[in-house]
């Protein structure tokens, strides 16, 4: 299997705590102006000052506003993945893919309606306003991949792989549908996606 790249958006990656600390300000701030001013109206020198830290501190880990949105994008992913991780140690090994799909969509949910920025970025589909790219969803399946073969006693090939991006993609464009019909996502709608992955997955993982 080869796994999409993940983008790496930072010019120089933190060494130091107080450098770490700082590049997570940046992200917050990001996220939050997104929110609050959308993409096009967002600017570095808005950032710098929401997180309170110099325009050059912000120039020192992203050239524009794109390269941040892509690092929040990519760090939306690894707090999603940590959130599933989580949700499936809880569960031990009981209910199998029914319990992994249910952790896979609820915590997708839950970024959905609470995580700053997210309606923007997502994992990285997002920007400009209403593109679709491919790309994340890619990732997004490779990621699931690597985190739910061993929770199914499964290999992590070809196989798996395409289920996943299969899942990741339907239940990605039924979500986003649920969410322009009401904004915390509408519940038939959304219960219509978790029967519709059921139905494919028990196919796919039976």
């Amino acid at each position: 299997m080869k796994p999409v790249p993940h983008a790496t958006s930072l010019r120089r990656a933190p060494v130091q705590r107080r450098s770490a600390e700082r590049l997570t300000r940046i992200l917050d701030a990001c996220a939050d102006l997104l929110d609050e001013v959308g993409y096009d109206a967002l600017s570095t020198r808005a950032v710098a000052q929401r997180a309170a830290v110099p325009i050059g501190s912000v120039y020192r880990f992203f050239g524009n506003k794109r390269q941040m949105a892509d690092a929040l994008a990519q760090r939306n992913l690894e707090r999603y993945s940590e959130h599933v991780t989580q949700r499936l140690r809880q569960a031990g090994g009981d209910g199998g893919w029914r319990t992994a799909m249910d952790a896979v969509l609820d915590e997708y949910l839950e970024m959905k309606r609470t995580a700053p920025g997210f309606s923007l970025v997502d994992f990285g589909n997002q920007i400009p306003v209403g593109a679709r790219h491919t790309e994340p969803n890619h990732r997004v399946a490779d990621r699931l991949t690597e985190l739910l073969s061993g929770y199914l006693d499964r290999e992590p090939d070809e196989d798996l792989r395409r289920v996943f991006l299969v899942a990741v993609e339907t239940a990605d464009t039924l979500v986003h549908l649920a969410f322009r019909v009401a904004p915390e996502g509408d519940e038939r709608i959304i219960e219509e996606a978790r029967e519709m992955l059921r139905a494919y997955l028990a196919r796919a993982l039976d």
